[in-house]
């Protein structure tokens, strides 16, 4: 009886051993990949962890149109890098192909693990592993024109709520004339509707993908709605005609020009209207669902160590260097970036323009489609997403362009 109690005391140890996170060494070098956007910030990340610890990292920069090929070639050659900055929306994948270490024993070793950006952490999630945690955030709100707003005799610090307070606010604002419009979108970028277009979906209960990211529900009441409310302020020239053919290059220098009352957008438009045009007096807030409501796109980058790495701890030391508070704090709130746990939203760099809050809870109650084959439904120019948008806004054909596009997205999600 002693015997067989000793061995069972010696396998639970060895258990325990199994799945607890293990100590980092000193002295190891390791190496990280990044796509290029932001590269400046995360140089300067990456120079301040390297001054201050034993553990060096060696950072390379991809251009992202060859991110995604380049990473896949080398997990496949099992050369892949340490430590792996990439878009949220590509985890799921890199999760199912074998790329990713799970990580799950080390998330649940951070104290403030619950306070992880929602989204990126859902996205980083697999077949009962986890394998990722945010490293960059970013979420999608309603930009307004808060001197056009007053010019139209509307309330400035009273944002629309609902879509029926977006029409009126664009119906006064576009009453302005001098080719000013009330509301701005890109109608031929695919990825910048699934930033601010879903979230209005979202908003009033609606979904285009099941939860698990495998089924098509595009047919609904909700994504309906969304593309009359749309086809009802184009038909009645709410919108410029120079949206229907925008690719995403004015996706934000539409507003600009100071003759837009408003549009959707993200957290980094805060930084550029405040530092290239201080002429423009804007608020910001949450996109709201047809009777109200509130949601975003929770979008930006997550970190992951990849199943080539031989040193996870190592890895993962970096990891939890990034959202420690000082760091979160010192280096991404105080240079305008939106805090990866929901605790330090408001700090005091924050403080000091409360849009900085607003945008990142807007991130925090916001969501991200999981789906394995994001690019072909969201991203492709030539891709059922946008099919479906320009065909019921531009052309009118509403149950057409939603009978398409629920095909289009089950074909997809068929043949992955």
């Amino acid at each position: 009886m002693k015997r067989r109690s000793l061995l069972v005391v010696v396998l639970l140890a060895l258990l325990a051993i199994s799945i607890a996170p293990l100590a980092a060494q000193d002295g190891v070098t390791l190496t990280m990949w990044s796509r290029d956007s932001n590269q400046d910030f995360l140089r300067e990340l990456v120079d301040m962890w390297n001054g201050s610890h034993a553990n060096q990292i060696e950072l390379t920069i991809i251009p992202a149109a060859d991110f995604v090929t380049r990473v896949g070639v080398a997990s496949a050659g099992g050369e892949a890098p340490d430590l792996l900055p990439i878009d949220l929306i590509y985890v799921p994948a890199f999760a199912r192909a074998g790329n990713l270490t799970e990580i799950g024993d080390f998330i649940d070793s951070l104290p403030y693990a619950d306070q992880l950006s929602p989204s990126h952490i859902h996205l980083g999630e697999y077949d009962g592993g986890r394998y990722a945690v945010p490293f960059a955030a970013e979420g999608s709100v309603l930009l307004y024109n808060k001197g056009l707003f007053e010019q139209a005799g509307l309330d400035p610090e009273a944002p629309p709520t609902t879509w029926q307070e977006i029409y009126d606010a664009a119906v006064a604002i576009t009453a302005l004339g001098d080719d000013i419009y009330g509301y701005y979108f890109s109608g031929a970028c695919a990825g910048c509707n699934a930033f601010t277009y879903l979230p209005l979906i979202w908003a009033s209960g609606g979904d285009v993908l099941s939860e698990d990211g495998l089924s098509a529900t595009v047919d609904s009441p909700e994504v309906r709605a969304a593309l009359e409310f749309y086809q009802r302020m184009w038909n009645e020239g709410l919108i410029p005609p120079s949206a229907q053919a925008d690719t995403g290059t004015d996706f934000l220098n539409a507003f600009l020009t100071g003759k837009i009352g408003m549009a959707g957008s993200g957290a980094f438009s805060i930084s550029v209207l405040k530092n290239d045009h201080p002429e423009i007096d804007f608020g910001l807030t949450f996109l709201p669902g047809q009777d109200g409501g509130t949601s975003s796109f929770a979008g930006g980058d997550s970190i992951a160590i990849t199943s080539s790495s031989q040193h996870a701890a190592e890895a993962f030391e970096f990891i939890q260097w990034v959202l420690s508070e000082e760091i979160q704090l010192e280096m991404f709130a105080a240079r305008g970036q939106l805090p990866l746990r929901a605790d330090l939203i408001d700090n005091e760099y924050s403080q000091q323009d409360p849009r900085l809050i607003t945008n990142a809870e807007a991130m925090n109650l916001g969501k991200t489609p999981y789906s394995f084959v994001y690019n072909q439904l969201f991203n492709d120019a030539n891709g059922p997403w946008l099919s479906m948008i320009q065909t019921a806004i531009f052309q009118g054909d509403i149950d057409g362009a939603v009978a398409t596009a629920q095909q289009g997205f089950t074909d997809i999600l068929a043949s992955e």
